[in-house]
């Protein structure tokens, strides 16, 4: 069963989320916050296995709640819960540490897939990237803390960097390219290294910056 925790200063979208999630025999919604200060009170003690945040919410903003809870270590896999205007803000999200970003007005489907991605392990950032994303991640690029020239990957590491950015899991990675899931845990080690990032995410922003997804 994965838990999940809903933060959201809307009444009616954490309504709106829960019953969407309530439809999957998997997924149990097992805390709801009305806002960041609650947030960062109750992730850490009920430690969930997927967090869906709202950014934009009165009194503590759900950006400053996946900084906080990064900097204590303390911040599970997080899903941000955004809307078209949001892209900067989605952007500073997935850099503070978030694995993905869904639109609110998700269908079943997706979201009940997303929260079984990330609880797994995977990331939702390329499958929804938006040109206006694209644009963002260009304009940020001067502010990422990985290296200004990364070593050149070999083919297969861009060919596994492709995958993860399509929000692939390591076994699934592994099942496509027919190769075992350790290997691809290694490259994906090695693309992380000469990425200069520490995480899926970061890795698929930063190629992303660099066009090599």
């Amino acid at each position: 069963m994965i838990s999940v925790c809903l933060v959201d200063d809307q009444n009616l979208v954490r309504q709106g989320v829960r019953s969407l999630l309530d439809l999957a025999a998997d997924i149990r919604v097992v805390a709801e916050c009305a806002d960041g200060a609650q947030a960062i009170r109750e992730i850490p003690r009920i430690k969930p296995d997927v967090v869906l945040l709202d950014l934009r919410m009165p009194n503590m903003s759900g950006l400053e709640v996946l900084q906080t809870l990064a900097s204590r270590d303390e911040l599970p896999p997080t899903i941000i819960l955004t809307t078209f205007d949001d892209d900067q803000l989605v952007l500073q999200g997935l850099k503070a540490g978030a694995r993905g970003y869904l639109l609110k007005d998700v269908s079943l489907e997706q979201l009940v897939e997303a929260v079984r991605v990330v609880a797994g392990g995977g990331s939702l950032v390329a499958p929804m990237v938006t040109q206006r994303l694209m644009a963002g991640v260009a304009r940020m690029q001067n502010q990422f803390t990985s290296l200004e020239q990364p070593d050149p990957l070999t083919e297969r590491e861009t060919e596994i960097l492709r995958l993860l950015s399509g929000g692939y899991s390591n076994k699934e990675i592994a099942n496509s390219l027919k190769v075992a899931e350790g290997t691809v845990k290694n490259h994906v080690s090695n693309i992380l290294s000469k990425l200069g990032v520490r995480d899926r995410t970061r890795a698929v922003l930063k190629a992303l910056e660099l066009g090599i997804v």
